[in-house]
């Protein structure tokens, strides 16, 4: 079945509307924590959308590249960025698969709910991409949905139940987004989250280290690792 793209450019004041609540200000929290930005730091943020990581980011590091693939999502955070009196942010349209900057470009490469829109083929490209933009010694972080897509994962199932309970306590809104939750799981055009341990195996074998993938309460987690000094024979190979 060939990817179905969405227009995300329809969904920027959603996606702002999301950034803006409690779970994703906890998340950007934890990823920032895990990230340790230095100020000298160059930085790279992989499906910025309207800037949760890319502002707070901007305020403690040399600068911010915010790549999207989103025209309407970039001007909203350059808006975003010229009104919080920001210079250092440098907005790009393009996708997390394929980064215009050049090899061992930036310092830090941060990412929160973006890869799980991707097939697993494209999440390695992205991967490999970071790796390659990266310093050796450059860290990487990011926040994903990672839960199994399988009913035989407890965690999964776990997840699962509570999403259905919460979607049934909202009444007949609560029911409808569940019927087209499940008829978008149906026809392919769901997220494409994946399982924490392949997200450790994914890292590891496209040459990242000191790979750490921690699950969170709910269906996220965050992701760390960081490239080799010297490059691994997996990466040298391209995974």
């Amino acid at each position: 079945m060939p990817a179905i793209t969405k227009d995300w450019d329809r969904h920027v004041e959603h996606a702002e509307e999301i950034a803006r609540g409690t779970g994703f200000q906890a998340l950007r929290d934890e990823i920032l924590r895990n990230a340790l930005p230095q100020s000298e730091d160059r930085v790279l943020d992989l499906g910025a959308g309207t800037g949760l990581l890319t502002l707070p980011l901007a305020e403690h590091t040399e600068y911010v590249w915010a790549l999207d693939i989103s025209a309407g999502m970039r001007e909203y955070l350059r808006a975003k960025a010229e009104s919080a009196g920001l210079d250092n942010v440098r907005t790009v349209l393009a996708s997390a698969s394929s980064v215009p900057l050049v090899d061992g470009s930036v310092d830090l490469v941060v990412s929160n709910y973006c890869l799980h829109h991707l097939r697993e083929p494209d999440k390695v490209r992205a991967l490999r991409e970071a790796w390659r933009v990266l310093r050796p010694g450059g860290r990487l972080v990011l926040g994903d949905m990672m839960v199994g897509v399988t009913l035989r994962d407890t965690r999964a199932r776990r997840i699962l139940r509570q999403k259905v309970r919460a979607l049934v306590r909202r009444g007949p809104a609560g029911l409808l987004r569940l019927t087209k939750n499940a008829l978008r799981l149906a026809t392919g055009r769901w997220e494409r989250p994946a399982a924490p341990e392949w997200w450790e195996r994914a890292l590891t074998d496209v040459g990242f280290a000191e790979v750490l993938v921690s699950p969170l309460s709910h269906e996220g987690g965050i992701a760390k690792a960081r490239k080799p000094l010297e490059p691994s024979r997996a990466a040298e190979r391209g995974g």
